[in-house]
């Protein structure tokens, strides 16, 4: 693991595993505000030096729309750093390069970009102009691996919260990417609802490839608990 950061998904659940909040039964003990300060509460404790989420959860922040240069020169692969000196970047999985940008940070946070070595040159150019740093795999997939290499190496980045949907929490557990699980649980269900229901990890196929070891159990206000697990590979 010295050539990457440490790996932790945090994320906020139902006790039957939704990551839909509009979904939850309701509790007489808090709301889903109150729930999702308390998971704020603990990203920030946690003081990571990154934050990583999908394409689709980015997007709701970026608020950009796509604005290309109208010319430009040469632009820089595989790698772009706008920034390398701040205290947390905000990291998105990318590969088709969907995501625009209003500006180049997410609060404050810078971006960093992993994308698909298929993007036109003309979205990297788009993306430098708005200060926004990126990351290009070698082929069409992203290599996980590589990329928090390079994440490492280029930004200095030793400790990084996984905080994707399904879909990217389980690529980085599949990958043997994951370190370490914080889950707060909220006194809620959700139930099935065809193929609609996201859970904390959209991964087949893991029975003897992951073992978790509790590192500690946390009862919150809002009668959530706070669950810590240390992830192996097996």
């Amino acid at each position: 693991m010295n050539d990457r950061p440490k790996v932790t998904c945090h994320m906020t659940s139902s006790l039957d595993g939704g990551l839909h909040p509009s979904r939850y039964t309701k509790s007489p003990k808090g709301v889903v505000k109150d729930w999702s300060a308390a998971y704020e509460g603990i990203h920030d404790a946690i003081a990571a030096d990154a934050w990583l989420v999908g394409r689709v959860t980015m997007a709701e922040m970026a608020k950009g729309a796509p604005h290309p240069p109208a010319g430009h020169g040469a632009v820089e692969r595989p790698v772009h750093v706008a920034r390398r000196d701040a205290k947390t970047y905000a990291v998105a999985v990318d590969r088709s390069g969907k995501l625009h940008f209003a500006k180049g940070d997410i609060g404050g946070d810078p971006v960093v970009v992993l994308l698909g070595g298929g993007v036109e040159d003309r979205h990297l150019a788009e993306l430098a102009g708005d200060g926004v740093s990126y990351i290009v795999a070698e082929g069409p997939e992203i290599d996980l691996g590589t990329a928090l290499a390079v994440l490492r190496r280029e930004f200095g980045i030793g400790h990084l919260l996984l905080e994707g949907g399904g879909g990217v929490n389980g690529s980085f557990l599949a990958a043997g990417l994951v370190d370490e699980l914080s889950l707060v649980l909220a006194p809620a269900l959700v139930g099935r609802v065809g193929e609609e229901t996201i859970a904390v990890f959209g991964t087949e196929g893991l029975q003897g490839k992951v073992e978790l070891t509790l590192l500690g159990v946390e009862t919150l206000e809002h009668d959530l608990l706070h669950l810590r697990y240390a992830v192996t590979p097996s």
